[in-house]
């Protein structure tokens, strides 16, 4: 925990944005297939041409050099290797050159240092099968492709960022001058030549199958170059490097016009595994009633997939996928959409929206988005008549035993890409996205840039007035971390910024769930009660002195001692509620975790707002009035056994004083639900305190220690000592003890809240075997799917200027050479 002042907003939150790469996935990148100039290549095949995909049926190769991580089973991208095919050639040739990976030699072996973990994953693949990175400096890259050590001329490196999506390398071998460029697949398809529409076609229904599959998606393409026209472009370049005036803009359009006509080599595609515990975690998040929005740079179709893999969105979901690039395009799928929305809500609810204009939101007709069933089944029930008709006209099909079979759903969700993003965050279209964004259980941000992401965040917090969470693991999402109420860091593999930029961090994304469903509620519920619980006791103890300004001609005269005065708030009624605002707790963590609804009285202000308050208000009053009225005429005409009367004001202070010390701690411990042996020790300690203190202050040592004249020496032995006291105190602890337990002994029997049920079932077990039943029904109905991601390059700018200026050097990897006698796996 990076701060101490958010804990109670935890247990508030209504939105989550969340990365995917890193924080959803664990970033571990696996070179998984691969698509060459039309062939697909990782996929094994049986005898009948289908695909097998249990590993345990396929044999891995064996690799002379290779990743932990890494396997490979498809035979025929080695046979094309061994046969020389010149396009396999190129697809290594290139992942060995494009890139800015540093090699660094250690124990005898190259050890690759990549910007992000997908470069990483692309130089290792190409040299586990013999397209080996070696060493690289200023101006040169060696590499060994096929047993054969060659050192490339490295001319140009036109580097990575959000905006361009692609890095390109122009290096020189033999009088020849190649670009060789890897992107994004939207970015690398705009700049092919004409010729080359065929194979991108079929490359693209390769990139679709990869998508599906849920793997992260790179484009190659080369082109060759002749003297006269580099020159002139270096040259171009050489300006744009040097001009004092929009630097960067100049450098771009510059590599934007050497970037064309571009030869298609192939597609790569990389494996990055969901953590552990991401789909178990998010569906407990939505069953808690928070909506989750997952913000990511990869395309519509990855998105969808990992969506799907996560349970973020289901089969049953209405799915609304915005992708246009125009802002009419955009303004009028955003209209269709609220159209379709309003038409599905009518027909499978059988709510009438009268006014069409009105901002939708599910409450306004009565539906909690938690429980769509029961109220289809409701109204299914009220509205069929003997012909079974549907609300909406149709009729409905029956199964024998008389049930309606209706159509499952699920709620809405929503992709939309960062291309449609961009004219949807417009001041003309941003309500409209926002009104689409809260009907919806999920959505999915596809190719958003990091100020994308912190619009996003800004766009609800600005507008909905709801706690929103931001969590991330790399530098790319800061701007939305900062940007959110709560920002969770995830160390992760892209280095510490996002987790330096956060208020919390941990390690994966599943720990979220317990910080969110388990301390961020205690913590709502243990603030509210301390809250509820401050404002009583003080307006009982403060107001005690405006009762008595009636008796006293308000002359200022303190109704209680003056050491009591300094010492209430400090001694004698803070320990208590203390404890009961660190260690509370309404049901056990594992019971937290089980039932996710009872996070929504956070969300909701159950706890504390402003009817509790008021509340705690009156009832502070009440108790003040009690407190000094009961004593008061207890002891207005009374008598002690000496034959004195007992209404002198210091044995009258000293009762209401010590009535209040008891009545406050007893309404405190009504208030906690965990007793622990800690508690039991403030709770009871603060009240033996109270008397061992005015035993000893009113006591004739302090009158022969200090030779003072203190009027309240021996008070306290005089009270006590008396019938009069203890039955006044009885008295007051029953009349406004007694009501408080008997309102929320009859409230928990007859009107129960979700806590209270929680509570018996956690003390009774009663509902045990009926979530085991539902667990193992839900289980059935999932459809088994792959758990996998998508691709996206690293979001910071590459290491490109470092390493054509000679700022960044790798060690020399001679002596690695030299011990490492190039193999070529023959399988």
């Amino acid at each position: 925990a990076r701060t101490t002042t958010l804990n109670e907003e935890l247990g508030q939150i209504e939105y989550i944005f969340s990365d995917k790469t890193g924080t959803l996935t664990q970033n571990i990148m696996t070179f998984n297939k691969c698509s060459i100039q039309g062939n697909l290549y990782g996929y094994v095949m049986d005898e009948a041409g289908n695909e097998i995909q249990d590993p345990e049926k396929m044999k891995e190769i064996e690799f002379e050099e290779k990743d932990d991580d890494f396997t490979w089973y498809d035979q025929k991208l080695l046979d094309e290797i061994k046969k020389g095919d010149k396009d396999v050639h190129n697809f290594f040739t290139l992942l060995a050159l494009c890139h800015t990976v540093m090699p660094e030699e250690k124990d005898g072996k190259i050890i690759y240092q990549a910007q992000s973990p997908d470069e990483n994953a692309l130089v290792s693949a190409a040299r586990t099968f013999g397209f080996v990175f070696v060493n690289r400096t200023q101006s040169t890259i060696t590499v060994r492709l096929q047993n054969k050590e060659e050192t490339y001329d490295l001319l140009n490196i036109l580097d990575f960022d959000n905006d361009r999506k692609r890095m390109s390398v122009i290096v020189k071998k033999g009088g020849k001058i190649i670009l060789f460029c890897k992107g994004a697949d939207s970015k690398i398809k705009e700049r092919l030549d004409p010729s080359e529409k065929d194979i991108m076609a079929e490359t693209d229904e390769h990139l679709n199958k990869f998508a599906t599959d849920g793997l992260r998606t790179l484009c190659l393409a080369y082109k060759e170059l002749n003297d006269g026209d580099y020159n002139k472009w270096a040259e171009k370049l050489n300006k744009a490097n040097t001009s004092m005036e929009k630097r960067e803009e100049k450098v771009n359009e510059t590599y934007e016009e050497i970037e064309k006509n571009l030869k298609l080599i192939g597609a790569t595609a990389i494996e990055d595994k969901l953590q552990d515990g991401v789909p178990q975690c998010i569906e407990r998040l939505a069953r808690a009633g928070i909506k989750i929005w997952v913000l990511t740079g990869d395309k519509v179709e990855t998105a969808y997939n990992i969506g799907l893999s996560c349970r973020l969105i289901t089969n049953d979901m209405e799915i609304y996928i915005i992708e246009e690039d125009s802002e009419t395009a955009v303004e009028k799928k955003l209209l269709e959409i609220r159209n379709e929305m309003m038409k599905k809500i009518e027909q499978l609810f059988g709510v009438k929206i009268e006014d069409k204009k009105k901002r939708l939101d599910w409450k306004d007709w009565g539906i909690d988005v938690m429980k769509f069933d029961q109220h289809r089944k409701a109204t299914d029930n009220n509205n069929s008549n003997g012909n079974n008709q549907r609300p909406n006209g149709h009729t409905a099909a029956t199964t024998d035993s008389g049930t309606h079979d209706r159509e499952q759903f699920e709620g809405f969700g929503l992709l939309i890409t960062g291309q449609a993003l961009a004219f949807a965050l417009s001041d003309k279209l941003k309500m409209k996205l926002l009104e689409l964004g809260t009907m919806c259980k999920a959505v999915i941000c596809c190719r958003v840039t990091p100020l994308q992401k912190a619009q996003v965040v800004e766009l609800v917090m600005q507008n909905e007035k709801k706690i929103t969470l931001a969590i991330g693991d790399g530098a790319n999402d800061v701007s939305m971390i900062q940007k959110a109420h709560i920002g969770v860091g995830i160390s992760g593999q892209e280095g510490r910024q996002a987790v330096l930029a956060s208020d919390y961090s941990f390690g994966q994304f599943r720990y979220l769930e317990r910080l969110l469903l388990v301390h961020g509620r205690w913590s709502y519920l243990r603030i509210s009660k301390f809250l509820r619980y401050f404002f009583y006791k003080n307006f009982a103890f403060t107001l005690c002195h405006f009762w008595f300004g009636f008796f006293s001609g308000f002359s200022a005269q303190t109704l209680y001692d003056p050491f009591f005065v300094a010492t209430y708030n400090v001694f004698f009624s803070s320990l208590p509620v203390l404890a009961l605002g660190v260690f509370d707790q309404d049901v056990s963590a594992d019971h937290s975790m089980s039932k996710p609804p009872l996070y929504t009285p956070g969300q909701n202000n159950e706890f504390f707002n402003k009817k509790i308050f008021a509340e705690s208000v009156i009832h502070g009053i009440l108790t003040s009035c009690i407190i000094f009225f009961v004593p008061y005429l207890s002891v207005s005409n009374s008598t002690r056994p000496g034959g004195m009367t007992q209404a002198d004001l210091q044995s009258f202070g000293f009762m209401v004083a010590t009535i209040m010390v008891i009545v406050v701690n007893l309404e405190n411990a009504l208030e906690t639900w965990y007793w622990t042996g800690l508690y039991h020790f403030v709770l009871w300690g603060t009240i033996v305190v109270h008397f061992l203190f005015h035993f000893v202050l009113y006591s004739t040592i302090i009158y022969q220690i200090f030779k003072t004249n203190y009027g309240y020496v021996g008070v306290a032995q005089s009270v006590l000592s008396t019938g009069n006291f203890w039955f006044t105190l009885f008295l007051t602890c029953t009349i406004l003890l007694l009501p408080v337990f008997c309102r929320e002994f009859f409230r928990m029997r007859f009107m129960p809240n979700k806590t209270d049920r929680a509570r018996l079932n956690q003390k009774f077990r009663t509902e045990e075997k009926a979530a085991f039943v539902a667990h193992i029904q839900q289980k059935l109905r999932q459809s088994k799917r792959s758990i996998r991601s998508g691709y996206a390059f690293s979001q910071q700018q590459g290491w490109g200027p470092l390493i054509t200026s000679g700022r960044m050097q790798s060690k020399s990897a001679t002596h690695a050479r030299q011990q490492q006698q190039p193999t070529q796996n023959n399988n």
